[in-house]
C-alpha cells in the first residue's frame, strides 16, 4: 500500500537548539517529610536505606509485599504488571509514569533522581507465580509498564534478571517486556529458556532515529542505534521482537519522513511489529514536560498548553491523522501492528504510551 504524499505536521517545523543534546541532572530536590508522618508505600519509601549515591541519582532499597500487580483496566491487553524499580534513571522528558512517585509523597521531578530497588524480588516472584498460577495460565503479564526494567540500576542490582529466572523455571506463561535499553541482550540465555515453554514478546522502544533529538528527549537512555542493534541480536537469537514507536510527540517526532525513517530502521533490524501512540500526559508529567517544551521548542508551547492543559490526550482529529499515517507506513514496510491476539487487542483502546496496547 503506497504512502500518501508527504503530509506536514500540524505543528510548525522547529529546529533543535544548539545546546539541546545536553542532559540535565534533574529537578531541584524537594524537602523530605519525616517517615512518621507518612503511611503505606510513602512510609516505606521514606524509611528505605540508601544503597548508593550517584552523581544524578540515589538508589534506595525498598521492601515490598509483592512483585506481581493486578491490572483491572480494560484499556490494556494484559492483566498483570511487573516493575522491578520505582523511578527511572532514563529521565524521559515525556514519561507518563512520574505520577507513581507521588504515591510515595515525592515530586514527579524526582522520578529520575530517586530510584527505589525492590528487595527480595526473586523469592517474591516465585511466590507470586505459585499463588496466582491458575489465573496466570490464561492471562498475560507485562514487564516494564511504568519504569524501565533495564535502566542503569539493573547492572548493579539485577532485579529484572532475578525475576526472569523465575519465569524460566515455570512453563505455560505469557510475558511481554518493554525497554529502551540494549542491556536486555545480557539476558538472552534466560529469554530463550522462557520462550521455549512460554509465550514471550519483547518490545524495544524507539521514538526517533535522530540521535541528538533522542538525547534531548531521553537523556539517560541508550542511543537509538544501540536499541535497534539489540532488536537485531534478539531476533538472531530466535526471539519474537518488535519496536514501540511511542510516544509520538506532536510537532517533534510526528513528521512523515521521520516516522518513515523509524519504521524502515525497525524493519531493517528485523522487528516483526511496530506499535505507535500519540503522547499522553498525566498532570505530574505535564508539569515537567511543558517547561521543557517552552525552553527547547518555544514555538510549540502554546499549542501544547491548548491541547494538554485540560486533558491528557491530543485531540481526536490529530490522533486519527497519526493512526492513518502509521497504518500506511506499516503496510509499506511489511510490519505487523502488535504481537497480541486480535480478540484481546479489540478490548484495548487508548492506553498510556508505555502500555503494550496500541491504538494506531
Amino acid at each position: 500500500m503506497p504512502v500518501s504524499p508527504t503530509t506536514p505536521s500540524l505543528f510548525p517545523v522547529v529546529p533543535l537548539s544548539r545546546d539541546s543534546a545536553q542532559p540535565a541532572c534533574g529537578a531541584a530536590p524537594v524537602p523530605d517529610r519525616p517517615a512518621a508522618e507518612l503511611t503505606g508505600i510513602a512510609r516505606l519509601a521514606a524509611s528505605s536505606p540508601l544503597a548508593r549515591e550517584k552523581n544524578c541519582a540515589d538508589y534506595f532499597l525498598l521492601p515490598v509485599r509483592s512483585i506481581l500487580n493486578r491490572c483491572d483496566s480494560e484499556r490494556v491487553p494484559f492483566a498483570w504488571t511487573i516493575n522491578p524499580y520505582r523511578g527511572c534513571e532514563f529521565g524521559c522528558k515525556y514519561c507518563y509514569a512520574r505520577y507513581t512517585h507521588e504515591y510515595m509523597e515525592l515530586d514527579g521531578g524526582e522520578f529520575e533522581s530517586k530510584i527505589y530497588v525492590k528487595q527480595n524480588a526473586g523469592a517474591m516472584m516465585a511466590r507470586d507465580l505459585r499463588e496466582h498460577a491458575a489465573a496466570l495460565s490464561r492471562e498475560s503479564i507485562a514487564l516494564g509498564t511504568a519504569t524501565d526494567p533495564y535502566q542503569p540500576a539493573e547492572r548493579e542490582h539485577g532485579v529484572t534478571r532475578a525475576i526472569l529466572e523465575q519465569f524460566a523455571a515455570r512453563p505455560g506463561l505469557e510475558l511481554h517486556i518493554t525497554t529502551k535499553s540494549n542491556l536486555i541482550v545480557r539476558d538472552v540465555d534466560l529469554l530463550q529458556r522462557i520462550a521455549a515453554h512460554s509465550e514471550l514478546g519483547i518490545n524495544l522502544t524507539v521514538t526517533t532515529v535522530r540521535p541528538r533529538l533522542a538525547r534531548m528527549l531521553e537523556p539517560g537512555a541508550p542511543r537509538p542505534d544501540l536499541r535497534l542493534a539489540a532488536v537485531r541480536k534478539l531476533r538472531e537469537a530466535g526471539l519474537r521482537v518488535g519496536v514501540n514507536a511511542m510516544p509520538i510527540l506532536p510537532g517533534i517526532t510526528d513528521r512523515e519522513e521521520d516516522l518513515d525513517a523509524l519504521f524502515a530502521a525497525a524493519r531493517e533490524a528485523g522487528a516483526e511489529w511496530i506499535g505507535a501512540q500519540v503522547l499522553f500526559l498525566m498532570p505530574s508529567s505535564l508539569r515537567q514536560f511543558l517547561p521543557f517544551v517552552e525552553e527547547k521548542f518555544p514555538k510549540l508551547a502554546r499549542q501544547y498548553r491548548k491541547w494538554y492543559g485540560r486533558a491528557g490526550y491530543a485531540p481526536e482529529e490529530y490522533r486519527k491523522q497519526i493512526s492513518a499515517r502509521v497504518r500506511e507506513l506499516r503496510a509499506k514496510h511489511g510490519l505487523a501492528s502488535r504481537p497480541y491476539a486480535a480478540d484481546r487487542v479489540a478490548r484495548a483502546q487508548s492506553s498510556p504510551q508505555l502500555a503494550l496496547a496500541l491504538s494506531a
